[in-house]
């Protein structure tokens, strides 16, 4: 795809997301997500977090953070979230669909590629069917390698990832069957609801009731 496509990707991820979000209740705003600790609000905080980060607040955050990006991050989503109301942060999303952020060190599939793992956080966890169009999933796709798993903590050693309903697999030994969209997840560490994934090792990445 040429940047101007990637671009457009972009904003029609951000653009359904947001869509999604504005038919959620209160409730559910409030419901647990894939990311361990974050609601819904928190999640979409995290998202927006770039739009209303300046570049001040980000070196003081970092300080204050020991300079642990992750720790900064959790910090902003918590504190953006309990301050902001559902409309700001949704109104925050609609203004930035086509904001021109992108990851330090990353491109414009990177960008595309936290929208939609970040968007499955929330859609997974809800338990809406929602399907990532296949070519912003092949973009996705195509960020991963070894030192992403790696970042994400995933515990991948000996098994292969197959993807049944695309052309996609990462790795070697027993085969973890699913959408190609339920294995990001895996690959960035998250646990499913049941019934996402098949094979003999799906329970380890499985969440528990």
């Amino acid at each position: 795809m040429t940047d101007t496509q990637v671009r457009r990707a972009v904003t029609a991820e951000r653009a359904e997301l947001a869509e999604l979000l504005a038919g959620l209740d209160a409730e559910g705003w409030d419901s647990p997500t894939l990311c361990a600790g974050w609601r819904v609000r928190e999640v979409v905080a995290h998202i927006t977090m770039p739009y209303r980060l300046s570049s001040a607040r980000l070196a003081v955050g970092m300080v204050a953070a020991f300079g642990n990006f992750n720790r900064l991050a959790d910090r902003t989503a918590r504190m953006d979230a309990a301050t902001l109301s559902t409309s700001d942060l949704l109104k925050s999303l609609w203004d930035n669909v086509d904001h021109p952020w992108r990851p330090p060190g990353g491109g414009l599939s990177n960008a595309l590629s936290h929208d939609v793992i970040h968007g499955l956080d929330i859609t997974v966890a809800l338990g809406l069917d929602r399907l990532v169009p296949e070519d912003r999933m092949r973009l996705v796709l195509d960020t991963i390698d070894p030192r992403t798993v790696k970042l994400f903590g995933a515990k991948l050693g000996g098994i292969e990832l197959r993807a049944d309903d695309l052309d996609f697999s990462y790795g070697s030994g027993t085969v973890l069957s699913g959408r190609a969209q339920d294995l990001l997840l895996v690959l960035c560490g998250r646990k499913l609801p049941a019934g996402h994934l098949t094979g003999e090792p799906a329970e380890r990445f499985t969440a528990r009731d």
